[in-house]
């Protein structure tokens, strides 16, 4: 019996022990293991065991201690002015203001400033400006009108010598000459009186925008007049600028005329006149009439001319055949630029054409550019004959300035007008 119970209390101790042994082993394990995964946690956090608080989705986040600024630099792009055709302080009153020792302060919201290629400009809209488009240029701005046209000015004094009974007229210079190149010209006086004429004139020089002379023109007045001065005499005093070219054709750019009556209030003072364009003489031997139609339209930069019709054309040239056409050339001043021909209308001694041609022209060039046009019979193959031509421009005369004057008064509208041909 005793051996039995020594037995029983034996293996009772023994699995007892054993139970313990295998709990205490158990924890030892969980704190080793937990103290692994601890240390791993402070090495590395993105390996640390998903939780809760944890969620399996990692985000990587860079921080940057840089501020971020708005992109305020600006970069304008160069933008100009068109060039106006008359640059005459006279007709372009701006006043000069640019100083090369100072610079503005920060005015950039002139959009006609130009910039250079690296130059950054910052600039603020301001707030009192009402226009939201301050950099809108209208095109008629720079549209040359025939109000803007100058004409020839010339600058003379008088001198009237009562004891010698002579005026003087001493021609200083002139300005605003708008002529070909290699041109000369000269100055020339005349003074009507009582019937008779007397003529001088200056010497001849090269034409330019503005020509000195500073020569005396002396007029020899008739024997009835007074001492005293011309006052109460009939008579007119014209001074004309002329110009020859190398083929010895002489033109008139403009005249002045006063009385003579007016010399002594006119005496020993300088005097600036605008010479008047020469008046359309009269011609009878006219070769017919060419209807013609001109617009301008400034936007295109295009010149358009309708050849229309033709009337009164010569019939002695026009006897064996009938084959009419018209031949148009545009020229800046003596250069052609570009020549057309409308289609051949036959066996019609009143020919209707109604072709418009499209010629391209920047306004720069308007004030010396000019239309000739000209009136072909083909009598023969390879043959043609011309019967009568007409010139329209600013130096054209009669019809012919008045047609091109009323085109750049009206850009953008059609303007007809009949114009005289001569052979």
């Amino acid at each position: 019996m005793f051996i039995s119970a020594a037995v029983v209390l034996g293996a009772t101790l023994g699995t007892v022990s054993g139970a313990l042994t295998l709990c205490g082993l158990s924890l030892l394990c969980r704190n080793c293991k937990k103290g692994k995964l601890e240390r791993g946690d402070s090495a590395d956090p993105e390996k640390a065991k998903a939780s809760i608080l944890h969620t399996l989705t990692q985000f990587s986040v860079e921080k940057s201690t840089e501020p971020i600024q708005p992109q305020t630099l600006l970069k304008f792009p160069k933008i100009y002015k068109p060039k106006p055709s008359v640059t005459s302080p006279e007709v372009i009153n701006y006043s000069d203001n640019t100083n090369t020792s100072e610079k503005p302060v920060a005015e950039p919201d002139s959009c006609n400033q130009e910039t250079e290629g690296d130059e950054e400009v910052f600039a603020l809209p301001r707030q009192d400006s009402a226009d939201e488009t301050p950099c809108a240029v209208e095109q008629s701005s720079g549209m040359t009108t025939s109000s803007s046209v100058l004409h020839p000015k010339l600058h003379f004094s008088l001198r009237l010598h009562s004891q010698n009974r002579e005026l003087h007229i001493t021609i200083i210079e002139a300005e605003h000459i708008t002529i070909e190149a290699g041109c000369e010209g000269y100055v020339s006086g005349c003074v009507s009186v009582s019937g008779e004429q007397k003529h001088s004139q200056t010497a001849v020089r090269k034409l330019a925008a503005r020509v000195q002379w500073g020569e005396a023109l002396v007029f020899v007045l008739p024997n009835n007049c007074s001492k005293e001065g011309t006052d109460g005499m009939e008579g007119e005093v014209a001074l004309t600028l002329h110009s020859c070219d190398r083929f010895s054709r002489n033109a008139t750019l403009g005249t002045v005329r006063f009385k003579l009556a007016d010399v002594g209030m006119m005496s020993d003072a300088d005097c600036w006149v605008d010479l008047q364009p020469p008046k359309q003489l009269e011609v009878t031997s006219s070769a017919g009439e060419l209807l013609l139609s001109l617009s301008y339209l400034p936007a295109a930069n295009r010149l358009g001319v309708v050849v229309m019709k033709a009337r009164g054309l010569q019939s002695d040239k026009l006897k064996d055949n009938i084959d009419l056409s018209v031949k148009l050339t545009l020229k800046h001043q003596s250069t052609k630029l570009k020549k057309k021909q409308t289609r051949r209308v036959k066996h019609k001694i009143n020919p209707v054409w109604n072709e418009m041609m499209m010629l391209e022209l920047p306004r720069e060039l308007l004030t010396k550019s000019s239309l000739d046009l000209e009136v072909l019979n083909q009598a023969s193959p390879g043959t043609l004959l011309p019967l009568g031509r007409c010139l329209l421009g600013l130096h054209a005369s009669g019809t012919g300035l008045q047609h091109w004057q009323q085109m750049l008064d009206n850009p953008r509208k059609q303007i007809a007008m009949w114009h005289p041909l001569y052979a």
